[in-house]
């Protein structure tokens, strides 16, 4: 069949990420510690019932499902049952299909239990929460449940009490990096160190995302540069950016507002222009601490107000001034007039 990519991606491949994805615990990428203890669970074999919490793409569930395949071996298929979400988590869902997998009989390694994986547990209900709790209790004999969540918090007291808690944190970008050209290598992907460090830039830690923009670049360009993957992600280029805030310090406010102009014309919006305003001036070397704690002071502020604009739905207003302010406050400490 016709190729409809300009890369030599075939229009029906695996996503690498999926493609790529990690099947024991030695091979997951970043938070050493945790995975370690993972392991060891993993080799005495008494898993517990555990809670893995962390920012998005940093490897949850992949972890679980790592320790998962470890454990039980030939008999993960049987022995595990998974829940996304985008299953029908409710009440209903724990009381019934959960419960019922905990009463099925199951030939298992020595010593080994089924696992029930929750992915983004802190998306369930209250009331989904209450039963589980119930559940875990009565089958703890047979049964060990695995909850991947974003925020720890949202998780009931009840059930935090009963599970072993385990924290994710972000992935460093020489981690990401290191998995990116791996899979460069493994895919043949032409390439370029502005293109990864894009990748790695819009990934914000985030290797799944990394993943994706990684193959849809290549998928859509053929060739991996920075350029490339700013179309791909429709994020503002960074190095308009630096040019902005380079005129800002040197207290051409004018100039600086042309940049933000430019990029609003463009089509992206204020909330894209300060959040990645917010990320340069971070990485931004050529600036004393106390002139970037303004900048990034008043993109906070900025972020704020643009936050309380999607409620009200009063565009208008704060796309004409969101970006302004972040740029003419942070250095100069006063608005200019209206663009």
């Amino acid at each position: 069949m016709e190729e409809t990519s300009k890369g030599n991606v075939d229009a029906y491949e695996l996503p690498w990420v999926e493609k790529y994805r990690p099947t024991l615990l030695s091979e997951i990428v970043g938070n050493e510690e945790t995975v370690h203890r993972l392991s060891l669970i993993a080799k005495e074999g008494n898993m517990p019932n555990v809670i893995i919490s962390g920012m998005p793409g940093i490897g949850k569930t992949t972890s679980i499902l790592c320790l998962a395949h470890e454990l039980l071996g030939p008999a993960y298929k049987e022995g595990v049952l998974e829940l996304n979400a985008s299953d029908d988590r409710g009440i209903d869902v724990v009381r019934n299909r959960i419960k019922a997998f905990a009463q099925k009989k199951v030939t298992l390694p020595p010593g080994r239990h089924k696992i029930v994986i929750l992915d983004e547990a802190d998306s369930m209900t209250a009331g989904a929460q209450q039963a589980l709790r119930r559940t875990m209790e009565i089958y703890s004999n047979t049964t060990r449940f695995a909850l991947a969540c974003n925020q720890s918090s949202k998780i009931i007291e009840p059930i935090q009490s009963r599970c072993a808690m385990l924290r994710y944190a972000k992935l460093t970008d020489a981690q990401v990096l290191k998995r990116l050209l791996e899979l460069c290598d493994l895919e043949n992907v032409p390439h370029n160190s502005e293109g990864l460090e894009a990748l790695i830039f819009t990934a914000e830690g985030d290797m799944r995302q990394a993943i994706n923009n990684l193959q849809s670049t290549y998928s859509g360009f053929g060739y991996v540069n920075a350029d490339n993957v700013f179309k791909v992600c429709d994020q503002p280029h960074p190095v308009i950016i630096y040019g902005m805030i380079e005129k800002c310090t040197e207290g051409d406010v004018d100039a600086a507002l042309q940049s933000l102009r430019q990029l609003w014309d463009a089509g992206y919006s204020a909330l894209d222009i300060i959040t990645t305003t917010f990320r340069v001036v971070k990485s931004y070397s050529q600036m004393e601490e106390g002139t970037k704690l303004d900048y990034i002071k008043a993109s906070a502020a900025s972020l704020s107000k643009t936050s309380l604009t999607i409620y009200t739905g009063n565009w208008t207003d704060a796309h004409a001034d969101i970006g302004r302010c972040a740029i003419a406050r942070a250095t100069l400490g006063f608005d200019r007039p209206t663009l």
